[in-house]
């Protein structure tokens, strides 16, 4: 029988290379931790990582991914990696009708929640009475309480506040579906709510986008290095097939003791490696089924002159919802689409037909441009489906079995995005050390003194 030595007693094993195993990793590692890191693929990052196209020589993105000014602990997991300057930040959120009109909302002089409030009365792309309905729908979103909302979904949560579809269709839809990756007769509204309070009412930095300027997979470099100062070792290319609460068993059917095990591979995945006997006796496992995804897909496109003038847009009324440029000329966009069931079993040439489509009828310059190439990239199982019966089965972080869990899909306080991903893998790095939430968590940005005093007296009286 093999002995097991010190540094197995003393190290913790993170299964996945995604963005809640490298923060959980790096955590771990800083704290002087040996930590041995395990991931399947050949490179760092799951979901959000790049691919060398073998068609054209490039580095692509899987899908184009954002940070927001509100995505406190992603943004904290890029300063521990160093790259925090690899993301460029903008204030202004533009609107891009068929035709090519534009609006665009920005922070104005006025504190949160007021802050959107001249630029967004200034928008092209709604009437008068569309305003009038979302900023009555705003005043309710703010007051809300999200666990009273778990159980219903979005689009019924808007009938209730007198949203009507044409308003739905240009604002709460373009929003929550690029930010939930799940369309409203399906979110769940506690999702939907989370993402207007946290991302655009509490505090007037909160909705600032930030796209990386290198590709994705560039962005985990350094996590290696941080890794073996403490001792531990990243290995690529290196599959699990089963968990238990102080061993992993790789694809050679060699057995790894240690200390904790932190699992941070997505939940069908960890429903198939995790110890069948644990299963037994720890229920969040068995919820893992009742979890559903839901897809993204990126389409990259090359055209032969400049097309786009602005860093990034959403495309009002259109299939494709967003287009972020990237190059400094314009001639290179990235096309994004979420909750894009309809669009999976579309062929590539098709596709790229509508997308262009879409480009020419926004962007004007786009319609006398060729395109040199399209390329689309379909990421199937790209999230949790944040519906209401997911919420409630998305499972905690520790449970009996001593399995500790970590990945998009586990109970943070956030939605399935790469800021869950990090507060998950914080927290399981604070689970493995004995550690709370207080030291795991950089906290949200601080309410606005408006928005808290408001908040505070619509509790008092009751608003819902």
């Amino acid at each position: 029988m093999k002995q097991t030595s010190k540094s197995e007693n003393e190290r913790v094993i993170v299964v996945g290379g995604g963005i809640a195993g490298i923060a959980a990793a790096l955590r771990l590692a800083e704290e002087g931790v040996p930590t041995l890191l395990l991931e399947t693929r050949r490179k760092l990052g799951g979901r959000a990582t790049s691919f060398d196209d073998v068609r054209t020589g490039e580095r692509l993105d899987n899908c184009q991914h954002i940070a927001m000014g509100c995505c406190t602990n992603y943004l904290d997991l890029l300063d521990r990696l160093g790259v925090a300057d690899k993301i460029a930040w903008s204030r202004d959120i533009w609107w891009i009708e068929p035709g090519g009109r534009r609006s665009v909302v920005r922070p104005g002089p006025l504190p949160a929640p007021a802050h959107f409030g001249a630029s967004f009365l200034r928008a092209r792309f709604l009437s008068i009475d569309e305003k009038f309905a979302i900023a009555l729908g705003m005043h309710h979103a703010a007051y809300a309480d999200l666990d009273a909302c778990a159980s219903i979904t979005f689009a019924a949560w808007l009938e209730r506040h007198g949203q009507s579809p044409s308003v739905i269709d240009k604002f709460w839809a373009p929003v929550v579906v690029s930010a939930c990756n799940l369309w409203p007769d399906r979110l769940a509204a506690s999702e939907a709510l989370h993402v207007f309070q946290e991302g655009f009412l509490a505090h007037r930095d909160a909705a600032m986008i930030g796209v990386p300027t290198t590709p994705l997979v560039e962005l985990y470099d350094e996590a290696e290095r941080v890794i073996a100062r403490a001792g531990g070792e990243l290995k690529l290319g290196e599959s699990v097939t089963r968990v238990s609460t102080n061993e992993v068993e790789t694809a050679q059917g060699e057995r790894l003791s240690a200390q904790a095990v932190i699992c941070a591979v997505p939940f069908e995945r960890a429903v198939r490696i995790i110890d069948e006997r644990a299963k037994h006796f720890d229920g969040r496992f068995s919820k893992l089924g009742e979890l559903e995804h839901s897809p993204i897909l990126g389409i990259h496109l090359v055209f032969d002159r400049p097309v786009m003038d602005v860093p990034h847009a959403a495309l009002v009324g259109m299939g494709t919802q967003w287009l972020f440029r990237k190059d400094d000329a314009g001639t290179r966009i990235h096309a994004v689409i979420s909750g894009a069931f309809d669009w999976m079993p579309l062929s590539e040439e098709e596709i790229v037909a509508r997308v262009l489509s879409d480009v020419r009828a926004c962007l004007p310059p786009a319609r006398d441009a060729e395109l040199v190439s399209g390329r689309p990239v379909k990421e199937k199982r790209a999230t949790l489906a944040p519906t209401p019966q997911s919420i409630s089965a998305r499972p905690t972080t520790t449970g009996p079995s001593g399995i500790i869990l970590a990945g998009d899909y586990v109970r943070t306080g956030w939605p399935s995005t790469m800021e869950g991903a990090a507060r998950s893998g914080y927290l399981a790095a604070a689970a493995a050390l004995g550690r709370d939430e207080e030291w795991a968590l950089k906290p949200s940005l601080a309410e606005a003194p408006l928005y808290r005093s408001a908040r505070a007296f619509a509790h008092l009286v009751g608003a819902s």
